[in-house]
């Protein structure tokens, strides 16, 4: 990778002769191969979009010019060819680089994004920003074809025109999202690709450069099309019906095309749209053939001699799922464009006229499983914490407002790992607590999820049930009372374990943290405390708590959610209304601090937050410090 190494700065790139860039892509795509195949991340979109990054780093200055990406998968040559090299095998590694753009890490990068549908909004923010404090860059937002078909990339395109500044849109068309892109305006993009348009436009521009100045050449060849080109793509062509001059589509791994046409929008003075047509994977012939096995890939670690592996909670409740829609033909299921990614394939082969894939759209894909509850279907949408956030209008006045019986299946609830702060899963506990009607839970097991989903299924009102990235325990510590038991549609909190005067209640994920300490505080000849599956974080099962308070001196709550807003500090506010009549246990919280967690391994976020059973320890030994300097009348002791 002789070329890669020796580039010193982007601005180097703008002398390389044709040959030097086609060996610089091959390098590229080589290096993101191998550290990616160690860290994990998002391969194949940045494998597609290699030489349009090289296109745009020589066309503009990214410190000068704004430079938008949507989502940020398709990124990694940006990093490496802006100044990240030699830090690029920290990708999405504890304290490394961000698999997306972070304004933090690089004046290269110009907007935080993580989720889809951003940049053209952000880039018309850019335009009006240079507008009225007189700047004069060039503000450039890149977006996929998939991010596209999103309703606040609608908006965008629509105010496009009232905005009336200049800004140049270019559209990664490489026909894919994680899963293919569905819906009518994913055929419009086909057709546009596959128009005689395009071979013309192809053409034309190659016999005209070969013989003229290339710029002119583009431009004259452009000129001389113009009306060709109306009178095939425009009758089609929505761009130009909300008035962007729609330019394409292009060869997306053509450099010299691709740098021909970024200069002409250059002098163009109003909003152009450039259309480039790429191949997702591009030069690594297994991402080509599975795009969407290769879009976001782990780390390829070694395999251990007798290592099992068990099913993810993804694919438990899409198994569990599956079984109801066999006893119940109402059952639905919905996803937007995370099929895969929710492990659905499954429930859409054997119900597909009962499986929906919105493509990117929780908004309209929540709104829409609220018509099919109200005609009387029992809709399952399958939604990431982190994207359920996109939809929370509709959860709350379209599905709760209305008490529609919709089973939310939050997947990567909590602490996720190395995607960072964009996809956390640690808001849904705190804001869906606020939802009148709204039912939130989360199953400890395999066994808990699919009682979940059966007290779901029985009640008149929307669920939530929230459940973890990463493997699923079939059956964590099975009580005698096993099963759920109901009180007006509310499961009821489980003890697992009765002890002394310390209660360590938790809910989904962290109730295994709460056995382990417990094993621990026993180990150590301390006293057993008792051991609480809530399982509800919304609404609370007041008695059953304020009888936890009346009986323990000390309640340490754990939730893999925020504090603030969260189900702790709901029990801490029980506990000082009972303190006029009772004396109730004291509560402690842990959770995720007043931050956005950066990115790292689950078990380094959960050490940086404190969510730990080793914490919970901790907080119960110095509760016994406490205690006993009491008792021995230490002065100063409440």
């Amino acid at each position: 990778m002789a070329i890669l190494e020796n580039l010193k700065h982007y601005s180097e790139l703008r002398s390389y002769s044709r040959e030097t860039l086609n060996t610089l892509a091959a390098e590229l795509r080589e290096y993101i191969v191998s550290v990616v195949s160690r860290t994990g991340g998002h391969m194949a979109s940045s494998l597609g979009a290699v030489e349009l990054i090289l296109a745009l780093l020589r066309s503009f200055d990214p410190e000068e010019d704004k430079i938008v990406f949507d989502v940020g998968h398709q990124t990694y040559a940006y990093k490496i060819l802006t100044g990240r090299r030699d830090r690029f095998p920290t990708l999405r590694q504890w304290g490394g680089i961000s698999g997306f753009p972070k304004r933090s890490e690089s004046p290269c990068d110009h907007f935080d994004v993580g989720h889809s549908s951003t940049s053209l909004s952000a880039a018309l923010g850019y335009a009006k920003a240079r507008d009225i404090l007189g700047g004069d860059g060039h503000v450039v937002a890149v977006i996929g074809d998939a991010s596209l078909l999103n309703g606040l990339a609608f908006e965008a395109l629509n105010y496009t025109k009232e905005s009336n500044t200049k800004v140049i849109y270019i559209l990664n068309d490489n026909t894919m999202s994680i899963s293919p892109r569905v819906g009518g305006f994913a055929t419009h993009l086909a057709r546009l690709s596959s128009s005689t348009a395009y071979n013309s436009l192809k053409r034309a521009i190659k016999e005209s450069c070969s013989s003229l100045p290339k710029g002119q050449a583009l431009e004259n060849a452009l000129g001389k099309l113009k009306d060709h080109i109306k009178s095939i793509v425009k009758p089609i062509n929505v761009f130009d019906e909300m008035d962007i001059n729609y330019w394409g589509p292009f060869d997306g791994h053509n450099v010299e095309e691709i740098e021909y046409v970024l200069e002409l929008a250059k002098k163009y003075d109003k909003p152009v749209l450039i259309h480039l047509v790429t191949v997702k994977g591009k030069g690594f012939e297994e991402a080509e053939r599975e795009p969407t096995k290769y879009h976001g890939v782990p780390p390829l670690a070694p395999k251990r001699v007798g290592q099992t592996h068990l099913r993810s909670w993804s694919e438990a409740a899409s198994s569990a799922v599956c079984d109801l829609a066999e006893r119940d033909g109402r059952v639905v299921c919905l996803t937007a464009a995370m099929k895969c990614g929710s492990k659905l394939e499954d429930f859409a082969a054997r119900f597909p006229d009962r499986f929906f894939d919105v493509g990117i759209a929780e908004g309209h894909m929540l709104t829409m499983a609220a018509g099919m509850a109200a005609g009387g279907l029992r809709p399952v949408v399958f939604i990431y914490s982190t994207f359920l956030q996109r939809a929370m209008d509709q959860l709350t006045h379209d599905i709760a407002m209305q008490k529609l019986p919709v089973v939310i299946a939050v997947d990567r609830s909590g602490l996720i790992g190395d995607d960072g702060e964009t996809h956390q899963g640690l808001l849904d506990i705190s804001w869906s607590r606020s939802i009148p009607n709204l039912m939130v839970t989360a199953p400890r097991d395999e066994e808990g999820l699919n009682s979940l989903l059966e007290v779901a299924m029985r009640r008149d009102g929307p669920t939530v049930i929230r459940f973890p990235r990463g493997e699923a325990i079939p059956s964590l510590h099975r009580t005698k009372a096993r099963g759920e038991v109901l009180m007006d549609d509310l499961p009821v909190p489980e003890i697992l374990e009765r002890g002394g005067q310390c209660a360590l209640v938790g809910y989904g994920r962290t109730v295994e943290l709460m056995l382990k300490a417990r094993e621990e505080i026993v180990s150590a000849g301390g006293t057993p405390p008792t051991v609480v599956d809530l399982k509800c974080a919304k609404p609370l099962p007041r008695a059953a708590i304020e009888e936890l308070l009346a009986q323990h001196d000390l309640l340490i709550v754990a939730e893999d959610g925020y504090r603030e807003g969260g189900v702790g500090e709901a029990i801490a506010t029980l506990a000082e209304t009972m303190r006029s009549s009772r004396n109730p246990g004291r509560v402690i919280t842990l959770g995720i601090p007043d931050i956005f967690v950066p990115q790292g391994t689950m078990g380094e976020q959960a050490e940086f937050c404190g969510l730990t059973h080793r914490r919970v320890v901790a907080e119960y030994e110095e509760h016994q410090k406490r205690e006993n300097r009491r008792r021995t009348g230490v002065k100063g002791v409440r």
